[in-house]
């Protein structure tokens, strides 16, 4: 085997904190953008009320499941839980607000809406930020 393959090998396991805070992630990007779609489009919340939800609904998914299973982390709930809501409001806060002024600046007539196109810009950036003050700031 070469030398490549058992690096990328160690990188792609499940042991890898990264690999399991993407396939948390996928659950919670789910739960996050279902919930923010159906308050969006489905029961007429606006953009900011619909993201908010949407986001805190997968947060608590996130920090459930990143706590035990992707940093298994000995951090008291109480100090994990603080630091935890001060890094996503962070992160949800910078992410939308970027997002809302990129897809106004960006968005594709007749495929996406501006507040659909924000929804979906807004979770990438909210995702690689939320990694990062996660694992090095919440669960280290």
């Amino acid at each position: 085997m070469n030398p490549f393959s058992l690096i990328m090998g160690k990188y792609l396991t499940l042991t890898n904190s990264f690999v399991r805070f993407l396939l948390v992630g996928c659950v919670n990007t789910f739960v996050g953008l279902s919930t923010s779609f159906v308050l969006l489009n489905g029961l007429g919340f606006n953009y900011w009320l619909a993201t908010f939800f949407g986001n805190s609904i997968g947060a608590t998914c996130s920090f459930i499941l990143n706590r035990s299973f992707t940093f298994q982390s000995n951090v008291t709930v109480k100090k994990a839980g603080i630091r935890f809501i001060l890094i996503v409001l962070f992160c949800y806060w910078i992410s939308y607000l970027l997002s809302a002024v990129v897809a106004e600046f960006f968005s594709l007539n007749g495929l996406f809406t501006t507040n659909e196109l924000a929804v979906l810009i807004g979770a990438f950036f909210y995702t690689v930020s939320n990694y990062f003050g996660q694992k090095f700031l919440v669960f280290r």
